[in-house]
This record gives structure tokens, sequence and C-alpha cells, in this order.
């Protein structure tokens, strides 16, 4: 065992001691297909621009009117009345367990209303500060929508709580109408749901208030635009106001194929349309895992560059010599008039941040929080009802536009960097790492929970919590810090040097010179591309 390997069991032992995002993916799982019982969503807060950081709000005392700011862009919108009580949050929960997640659709771009007083990020965070469970949620966000107007393009909200999952999907009127139409479906218990930017609601049950809530207007808004004719038993959100078309199949869908195929079976016979081939061959909206899901199966299911599948992003020429699968951006292409893509996996470069929410029976929720790629970041457990946020996580700590080497956005991005150059070798290490780490917080928690439950009071119990939440937090900042430099010096320059149970190899001669360097050179599918490309001058000539 490595010394950092050490340290991650040594942080761990410590704790028993003490006792825009416009491009996104949200994976749900009912309490009845979760192993410990808990309602959990995922997150990866997709954006080129976003930095990774745990949002927080604490109740108070405060103005009559709250300032709206765009989540996206900073841009100031307007103000709407402050809610007579609010709720402390973190990141995308709240201290009741509620957690909102969202992806983003588009949709009908005549739908838009640029002049709408809030937008989908501000409804999501304005929401939390105000409802304590996942109906009452979905009530908020439409009163909010409906009374200062939507300004942003279609979205998909993931709505959980101990209770009850819920898939909400919903779109402005236009410009001329102010507010939102909307359908929002329990997910059934024991089911699990996904969605990727892409409108997954089609039609519905109009008779069930218990499991299916919507907008009274929600299909005369189509038939009013000309996209649908018929009744309402046939009228299809998703088909009236996101039509499928390849790019969102295989840039959207397929994410929420790929998923469904790791914890389901049968998922094989959705492949082409998943690959953008078969429209009429839409996936259901939710399946039944084979068996339960458990949080670490949910956050590697976040990790997923199609492995497995004809999408597999680690096999191509495009992944070069060491089978790196990342795409950069634009994600289409053109050869010779015909035009070709790069897959978009649910694990992808430009995510500010990620999570895996669990909201807990009778107990208080985790929010396991990370930043980056969720490939190459590990989780660390928030608590909901935590009071302060770790400083290595804060908002205040770095940009997009300023280093910080106290921020752990900046310190995963350095590994990940790093881990993409060759990330057979590298991003592999890295990934044992993150499991280690993982897997030790996920041991610990019912030690965690025991040490909160037996504080003396409600107020103790929030100490205790916040306590762990940041003592955690920075332990891992601390672990990947020196994980950075570790790196660096075991595979700079495409060598990788060995190692002992005693850390790094010498020659002997005590002068601190390597004795044992490896050099893995490049996959055998991309040796016979460059064969094939340049042969002739590279050819050895005996």
């Amino acid at each position: 065992m490595n010394k950092l390997f050490k340290t991650i069991a040594l942080a761990g032992a410590l704790i028993a001691g003490i006792a825009t995002a416009d491009a996104c993916t949200n994976f749900i799982v009912t309490r009845g297909a979760s192993t410990d019982g808990s309602n959990m969503v995922t997150y990866a807060a997709d954006s080129h621009q976003l930095y990774g950081s745990l949002y927080s709000y604490v109740p108070g005392k405060y103005a009559e009117w709250m300032d709206v700011t765009e989540w996206d862009t900073g841009r100031y919108i307007g103000k709407i009345r402050q809610a007579a009580v609010t709720y402390r949050t973190l990141g995308n929960s709240n201290e009741h367990s509620l957690f909102i997640t969202e992806t983003t659709f588009g949709g009908r771009p005549e739908l838009e209303d640029p002049k709408g007083g809030i937008d989908y990020g501000s409804l999501i965070y304005i929401t939390l500060q105000r409802a304590k469970t996942a109906r009452e949620a979905i009530d908020i966000i439409v009163e909010l929508a409906n009374t200062y107007g939507y300004c942003s393009s279609g979205e998909s909200f993931s709505l959980i709580d101990q209770n009850e999952a819920w898939i909400m999907e919903l779109i402005g009127k236009g410009p001329e109408d102010k507010g939102i139409v909307w359908v929002a479906r329990r997910i059934p218990d024991g089911y699990v749901c996904a969605h990727a930017n892409q409108a997954r609601i089609t039609t519905f049950p109009w008779d069930d208030p218990e499991n299916c809530l919507y907008a009274p207007d929600v299909a005369d808004v189509a038939r009013k635009f000309g996209w649908f004719e018929g009744e309402n038993k046939d009228f299809s959100f998703a088909d009236a106001y996101a039509p499928l078309d390849f790019g969102a199949m295989r840039g959207c869908e397929a994410r929420v194929w790929s998923f469904f195929r790791m914890v389901a079976d049968d998922m094989d016979q959705y492949e082409d349309y998943a690959m953008g081939h078969n429209k009429e061959n839409r996936m259901p909206l939710w399946v039944m895992p084979r068996e339960k899901v458990s949080p670490k199966m949910l956050m590697d299911a976040m990790r997923d560059h199609y492995e497995g599948t004809k999408m597999d992003m680690t096999t191509d020429i495009g992944a070069g010599g060491e089978g790196c699968p990342y795409r950069w951006r634009p994600m289409y292409f053109e050869v010779d008039g015909v035009e070709y893509c790069n897959e978009r996996a649910t694990a992808t470069q430009q995510t500010g941040f990620w999570l895996v929410g669990q909201a807990r029976p009778e107990k208080v929720g985790i929010l396991w929080f990370g930043t980056d790629d969720a490939a190459t970041s590990p989780l660390t457990p928030i608590y909901v009802n935590s009071t302060e946020v770790p400083w290595c996580l804060s908002e205040e700590n770095g940009s997009m536009l300023k280093y910080s080497d106290t921020s752990m956005f900046w310190i995963t991005n350095r590994v990940a960097q790093f881990a993409y150059l060759r990330y057979n070798t590298v991003g592999k290490h890295v990934r044992e790492y993150v499991d280690m780490w993982e897997n030790k917080m996920l041991e610990l928690v019912p030690a965690m929970d025991v040490k909160i439950g037996s504080a003396k009071n409600a107020k103790k119990a929030v100490k205790v919590a916040t306590e762990l939440t940041v003592e955690n937090a920075q332990s891992l900042f601390d672990i990947w810090v020196d994980l950075d430099k570790y790196m660096m010096v075991k595979y700079i320059d495409g060598n990788v040097k060995g190692e002992d149970e005693n850390g790094f190899i010498d020659n002997g001669n005590g002068k601190d010179i390597p004795g044992k360097i490896e050099q893995p050179g490049y996959s055998e599918k991309w040796k016979r591309a460059v064969a094939e490309d340049n042969g002739e001058v590279l050819k050895v000539v005996k």
C-alpha cells in the first residue's frame, strides 16, 4: 500500500473514531428499487462555463422582495416576492431531504419568453427554499412560473423526498402568454427512471391525481400552435413539445439507454433507438431493475462512456493510443461532405459539479457531492442539515476565471487533465483512488449516523453533522492535493516509475534515481492506424 492509499485509510479511521448547465444527466431510483430503502437521484451539471461549488442558502429575515439572477449567465432578471418561511439549502437539496435536479431539453423555440421573470435554475434553488416535499415543490414551481413568467426553454426536473420520486417536464407558452405548460409523473415504487436533455413523458393518465399532475391547458397550447390534433388521452407531451430527431436520440436518449442497460434486462432491443436509427422504437419512461441499486452502483453509473456497447468511447481510433474516452467539442464534424458525430456520454469533461442525492427513510439525507468530471472525481458525503459549507467547496473560493489552490474544483481538474493525456494508465489509477475513497465513506456512513443520532438534542445533532461534512470534504481535498503531486512524479514524460511497499523504487545507489521504469506504449489499434497512415515513412529498413 503506497502512502496515499494509507492516507485514505487513515482518514477513514479518524472519521470512525469521531464517528448551466444545459447538457446534464439525471438518474432516479425509487426507494423500492434501492438497497437501503432511500429514494435517490443523480445530477451532472454539465457546462463549459459553470464553476463547481456547493451553493447554500441560510434562512433569515429578508426584504419583502428578492432579486432573481439567471443561473446560467448571471444576468439580473428582476424581483419576486420573498416567502414568509424559508428553509436552509445546500446545493440541490434542503434540510428536509428534498432534492431537485434538472436536464434541459430545449424543445419548441416558439415557446420561449425572454421577458419572463424567472429561469429554470432559479426555479430549482428558490423552490428548495420554500418546499418540504416533492409534491409541494411541483406546486411551487408552477406557481412561480405562472406568476412571474418563465424565461428559459424546456426542462425536465427530478424531484425526490423520503417518500416519493417524480419526473416533471415543462416549457413556456410563448412570448404572448405568461407561464408554463407541464406534466409531472410519480415514478412507481420499485422502478428507476432517467432523463438526459430530451423530454421523455409521452402520453399520461388524465384521471390519476395521486400519480400524475398536469397543467389544465397542457394539450390546448399544442393545439393552438398546430402540433397536436385529437383527444386528450392521445396527447404526448414529448412529441408535441420536443419532437425526436437524430441528435435527441444519439446525444441524449442514448445516455438513458446506457443506464437502463446497466441495471435492467432486455434493453438491447432499444439499441437502434439509442443510436438514432429508429425513433419508433422509443424506450419506456421507467424500468424495473434486475436487482436493487446501491448508492455506489449509482455513483459509478454516472461514470459511463458507453463501455461495452457499439458506442464505446474507449475503443475507437478517436480514443487515441491510450484509450481516452473524451472528444473535444464541437460534437459534429464533416469530412468530404459527410457529417459525423462524436458521442455524448454521461461522463464528460465539462462538468461543473455532480451529485448523488439520498433521501433516506427516518435519517438525515446525504448529498454526495463532487466537482468536475464524474469519471475522475470523487464524491464526498454532505449531510443536508449541515450549517457550514466546506471552504474547498465554497462559491467564494475561486471561479472559472480565477485559480484557487484551496479549491476542490481546481484540484480535481488538475488531476483530470493529467489523466486525459494517458487515460488507460493514469485514468485507471485515479479511478482506484476514487473507488477507495467512496467505498470508505459508504462504509463509515452508519457510524456517522450513530454519532449524529447520539447527540443530546437536535441542535447538537446538526453541529455533529456539520463537523463530519466539513472534515470529510477537507480530508478529501488534502488527499487529492497529494494525489496530484504523486501522479506527476509517477507518470511524468510517458514513463511509469515502479513502486513497492516502501514507495518508489530507486537504483540502490542512494541518489534518488529511479530503479524501475516502464513504458506502456500505445494500443494495438492505434499502432495499426499509424502504420496504415504513414507506414512508408516510419518503416524500419534492415
